[in-house]
C-alpha cells in the first residue's frame, strides 16, 4: 500500500519510536518514507501523537556520544514543535498497557505505546515493528511495507 492510501482518513496518527528516529536520524533505508509521511502530517493536517517515553528511548544514544544537536532535534521536535502531541502515561494508559500486555505477550515500552494511542483517540499506529500487527485494537501501520507514491505523470 502507498503511503498517501495508508494515511487517508487518517486524523490522528501515533508515531512510535523507531519511525521518529529514522526520520530525525535520517536513515538511508527509511528517509523518503518518513518525509513523505511528515509532509501528508503536515498537510492535510493530521495529528502526529505520541508518549512521553519516546524521550526516554530517543535521547540516550545522543547524550551518550555528548551530540548536543541531535538532543536538541528530538527536544525540538517533540517538545516544541506545533504538530506534534506528546502525552504522559497516566495511570489509565498504564493499567491499559498491563491489559495488552497480558492479551498480546508485549514488551512494556510497546504497551504503554499502543495504550497511548488507543487512549488518545488515534486512527493508526505507525512503528515498524511487524510483531505489534497482532493488536487489533487499533490500526497498525508497518513502514518498512509501506510504498512510496508513485509520481504523478
Amino acid at each position: 500500500m502507498n503511503i498517501t492510501a495508508a494515511l487517508a482518513r487518517i486524523h490522528r496518527l501515533y508515531i512510535e519510536t523507531a519511525p521518529l528516529i529514522y526520520y530525525v536520524e535520517e536513515n538511508p533505508t527509511y528517509i523518503a518514507k518518513m518525509d513523505v509521511v511528515i509532509d501528508t502530517v503536515e498537510a492535510v493536517p493530521i495529528t502526529a501523537v505520541s508518549s512521553v517515553i519516546v524521550l526516554t528511548e530517543v535521547l540516550p544514544q545522543p547524550i551518550k556520544l555528548a551530540n548536543t544537536t541531535l538532543e536538541q532535534e528530538y527536544r525540538n521536535i517533540l517538545l516544541h514543535s506545533g504538530g506534534f502531541e506528546l502525552l504522559p502515561v497516566t495511570a489509565q494508559i498504564a493499567e491499559a498497557a498491563a491489559d495488552l500486555r497480558a492479551r498480546y505477550n508485549l514488551r512494556t515500552p510497546d504497551a504503554i505505546h499502543i495504550a497511548t494511542a488507543i487512549t488518545a483517540g488515534c486512527d493508526a499506529f505507525l512503528t515498524n515493528d511487524a510483531g505489534v500487527k497482532r493488536v487489533t485494537e487499533i490500526a497498525v501501520i508497518i513502514l518498512g511495507e509501506l510504498e512510496l507514491d508513485q509520481p504523478k505523470a
